[in-house]
Order: C-alpha cells, then sequence, then structure tokens
C-alpha cells in the first residue's frame, strides 16, 4: 500500500466512496475539535484565568501539538480503534461501512451539541464502528473483544482515576497552601491553571487525534484492497492532517459547553481549576501511554467532580452530571443504531 501524501491524493480523486470517507473522517474530526476540545479549557475560562477566545485559540495550538507530537511518540491509541472492528473481506463494503459509523458520530455529536451537552466523541466513534461490523457481519462476529475490552478498561479508568486525581490534587494543593496569603496563591494559580488548560488541550489531542488517525488510516487501507493496516507505519503527513483540522474545529469554540462543564457542574475557584485541569491530564498521559482509548469528557468532567467533593459534595449539580451521563449512555446504542442502519441502507445503495 502506498502511504506516501502524492499516493493519498491520487487514490482519492480516483474513488468517490474514499473520498467521502475522508470528508466524513475529516468532518467528524473538527466536531471533535469543536464540541470535545472545549472541556479542556472550560476552568480555566469559568475562573477567568483567560478570556474565550484566548483560550480557545491556545487549545487549538495545544491539540495540533498533542495530535502530531503523541502520535509519533506512541501511536497504540490508533492502533486499537483500528483493530477494534473486521468489516470482513470485501474491501468496498467495508469503505461504506466505514462511511455510515462516521455518518452516525456527525449526527449525534452535532444534535447533543445543539442542547450544549458535553458528548463523547470518543464513545461515538467506537459505537459507530461497531454497529457498522455487526450490519456487515449480521452479528457480532466483526467485533474483536479483545480491543474492546481496552474501551471497557478505559471507561472505568476515566471515571474512578479522574475522580480520585482530582480529589487527591485538590486536597494536597489545599494542605500546602493552606496557610498562604489567598491574594499571593491566586496570582500563582493563575498562571498555573493556563498551564494546565495547555496540558489538558495537548492530552486532548493526543487520545482523540489518534482515534480518528486511525480511522482514516483504516479507510486508506480499504481502499487499496485490505482489509487491515497491520504492518504499516502511520506517515507524517496524516498526522498533520488531522491536527490541523482539529485545531480548526477547536478554533470555532464551544461557549455552550464551557459553561456546563465549568460552571453549571461546580463552581470552582481558581486553585480548584488547576487541580482538574492536572488531574485530568495526568489520567489522559496515563491512558495514552498504556494505548486505552479512553473520553477526554469522561476524564476532565470526572476529576471536576472529584475536586468539589473536596469541599462537600452537595458542591456538585447532580441534575447536570445525570444529564451528561443520560447522554453517555445513550451514545453506545444510539450512534451503534444509526451506524447499523445506515450502513445496511448504503451497502443497499452503492
Amino acid at each position: 500500500m502506498d502511504v506516501s501524501f502524492a499516493g493519498f491524493l491520487q487514490t482519492v480523486f480516483s474513488s468517490p466512496i474514499l473520498l467521502i470517507t475522508v470528508t466524513l473522517t475529516l468532518g467528524v474530526i473538527f466536531v471533535n475539535g469543536w464540541t470535545d476540545a472545549p472541556n479542556a479549557i472550560a476552568t480555566c475560562v469559568t475562573t477567568r484565568c483567560m478570556s474565550t477566545r484566548s483560550a480557545i485559540w491556545m487549545s487549538a495550538a495545544f491539540n495540533f501539538l498533542g495530535v502530531f507530537v503523541m502520535t509519533q511518540i506512541n501511536s497504540s491509541v490508533a492502533s486499537t480503534i483500528s483493530n477494534m472492528v473486521d468489516f470482513g473481506g470485501n474491501s468496498r463494503e467495508a469503505l461504506i461501512a466505514l462511511c455510515a459509523a462516521l455518518f452516525s458520530i456527525v449526527v449525534y455529536s452535532v444534535g447533543a451539541s445543539y442542547f450544549g451537552i458535553p458528548t463523547s466523541e470518543s464513545h461515538s466513534l467506537i459505537a459507530g464502528l461497531s454497529g457498522a461490523a455487526i450490519a456487515i457481519h449480521n452479528g457480532v462476529d466483526g467485533i474483536n473483544m479483545g480491543e474492546w475490552a481496552k474501551v471497557l478498561y478505559g471507561l472505568v479508568l476515566s471515571l474512578a482515576l479522574g475522580f480520585a486525581a482530582g480529589w487527591v490534587i485538590c486536597k494536597l494543593v489545599g494542605l500546602i497552601c493552606g496557610r498562604m496569603d489567598r491574594r499571593k496563591t491566586n496570582r500563582f494559580f493563575r498562571g498555573a491553571q493556563i498551564f494546565g488548560a495547555a496540558a489538558m488541550s495537548f492530552m486532548h489531542g493526543a487520545q482523540d487525534g489518534q482515534k480518528f488517525i486511525g480511522v482514516l488510516f483504516l479507510g486508506i487501507a480499504f481502499s487499496n484492497g485490505l482489509d487491515n493496516v497491520s504492518g504499516f507505519s502511520i506517515p507524517v503527513w496524516l498526522m498533520l492532517l488531522c491536527s490541523i483540522i482539529m485545531a480548526a474545529g477547536t478554533s470555532v469554540g464551544g461557549e455552550k459547553i464551557i459553561k456546563s462543564v465549568g460552571m453549571d457542574m461546580v463552581k470552582l475557584e481558581v486553585y480548584q481549576g488547576f487541580s482538574a485541569d492536572l488531574a485530568g491530564a495526568f489520567c489522559l498521559l496515563l491512558s495514552s501511554l498504556f494505548g486505552i482509548p479512553v473520553s477526554t469528557t469522561h476524564t476532565k468532567t470526572s476529576a471536576i467532580m472529584g475536586v468539589g467533593a473536596v469541599r462537600r459534595l452537595s458542591a456538585i449539580n447532580l441534575g447536570v452530571v445525570k444529564e451528561m451521563m443520560l447522554t453517555w449512555i445513550f451514545t453506545f446504542p444510539g450512534c451503534g443504531l444509526i451506524s447499523f442502519l445506515m450502513a445496511k441502507l448504503f451497502i443497499a445503495i452503492f
């Protein structure tokens, strides 16, 4: 398989199905930067450390770096996504099914964003791929349960470790700085929280960028008559393309999501916002190094809840948390069903 950029362009313009797949994938990456990346800067904005527009541009830059740098260091998250499902030996049908999976993500994510509810594009992607694989095989034979187990580990890890890390870091910061002058510590933590938001943005790109790089690479393999990407390295131009698109999506903003995550769920002080960002970035780094795909939304929001719990559990707006949890719960059947139906329809039409 030719993985050069020139070879990619030649294949795209000679294969309408691949062109649609690439367009949908880049669209999903853009939507991810638009609807998911704002979680990384929510606390930084709502504690007034940065203006919304400045924080968005900073996040866009660090999302770009996260995708590009981390994929070169460790691309195991992308490999997990690529190997999660088997679309069968018919590469043409596999490419059509991949289109259906991507279409389901766009529909679900944009709909949830309209209501200002943070979504997990990670879980949307996993559900979409699984629904399309089930449609092709008329059963679960196309699901790689070994790779799917990593998703379940990631779900537990992002919730439990995010909450625990948020609680521990915030508690330590409170103990260390409890007797210090609040005005001096606030000045320090304003700068520290900008660093924390940059770290969260970097790790968001590292996690979510890799997932969609894996999908796009899989589409290229299908268009070349292959059914997997085993033995091929991710080319640098693909990392650059995905990171630029994610950064562009992030620059669009997501004010409703920033408000939902940073203000409605828990009212945070500056040092608490820093604690949440540091805890979220740590969890994402750990997951990326071990090749476990996790939801950046789950990780950041659970870290915020852990920080809020240091003060008291009643400080957490459980109504907002419940709304988010219901959205996440419905993601798997919702995206999976849309993808399943679209895969059946697209295969019948094309």
